[in-house]
């Protein structure tokens, strides 16, 4: 699989961030709009990205995984626009028609397919690039898995997260499970923000270590640590994403019509 290098695309993330740029969302006019410019993003992405491969990947239909164990997940998101959401399927025939497949998986979240994917293909030697401005990706960061900002252009490295959350990229989880994910409603440890949870994570390196001493942490901090144990575990089991699930994808399928098969 060496030389292989796939695109990941986030596409709600996209389409979402590219139709809130335009005036009047509800406007049926936003909508031709949106589409041209999704499909540009998109096309813009494989000419600076240059992959073999390039997916788009859809959230699945139905409640997840997440939604079993933990009733208040995403609660209070706002919705999608209906005129976005009923307009969804125009997104997909648009992208495909530029050449890009997309895919999604009843019951699955986009992140996790992407994921899956991801760590596939870099368990294999190859790259992947994933297009999305979403945090919880940077999990994901190694020499064969980059995330990309596609408006900023630029890629979220190792140095972003350690100017931006004070930790290294393996230790976003844990970061995320301690001061909480306002994204998706998971709450963490009351009390705890960023700043403290990446202190304790530089003291302690992991969510484990942290809550084993939390016995040893001082005022509110230890004392919420002590109260809230089994909420950071059950935050980090929300935040950690699925890479092995069983997808049953062939990657030729998703080749670059500009690419030779691999």
């Amino acid at each position: 699989m060496n030389g292989i290098k796939v695109l990941l695309i986030d596409a709600l993330n996209l389409i979402r961030r590219v139709h809130a740029a335009h005036p009047n969302e509800e406007n049926p006019g936003s909508i031709e709009s949106s589409i041209v410019s999704c499909v540009h993003s998109v096309e813009r992405s494989v000419k600076e990205c240059l992959p073999t491969h390039a997916i788009c990947v859809f959230e699945g239909q139905g409640k997840s995984w997440r939604n079993d164990i933990f009733e208040g997940y995403k609660a209070g998101r706002k919705p999608m626009p209906n005129n976005l959401r009923d307009n969804l399927p125009r997104f997909k025939d648009a992208i495909l028609a530029s050449g890009i497949k997309s895919i999604e998986k009843e019951g699955l979240e986009a992140d996790d397919i992407i994921a899956t994917l991801a760590r596939k293909t870099a368990y294999r030697n190859g790259s992947a690039i994933i297009v999305s401005t979403d945090k919880s990706f940077l999990q994901l960061l190694s020499d064969h898995i980059k995330v990309r900002d596609h408006f900023k252009r630029t890629f979220l490295d190792e140095e972003y997260v350690r100017e931006h959350f004070g930790i290294l990229p393996h230790q976003i989880v844990d970061l995320l499970s301690l001061a909480g994910d306002s994204t998706n409603a998971i709450p963490g440890v009351p009390g705890i923000g960023k700043k403290t949870a990446a202190r304790l994570l530089s003291e302690f390196s992991t969510l484990e270590t942290v809550l084993k001493n939390s016995v040893s942490i001082e005022g509110k901090a230890g004392r919420a640590l002590a109260a809230h144990t089994q909420d950071a575990l059950l935050a980090q089991r929300l935040i950690r994403l699925q890479d092995n699930i069983e997808l049953g994808l062939n990657l030729r399928s998703f080749r670059c019509n500009n690419r030779q098969q691999t």
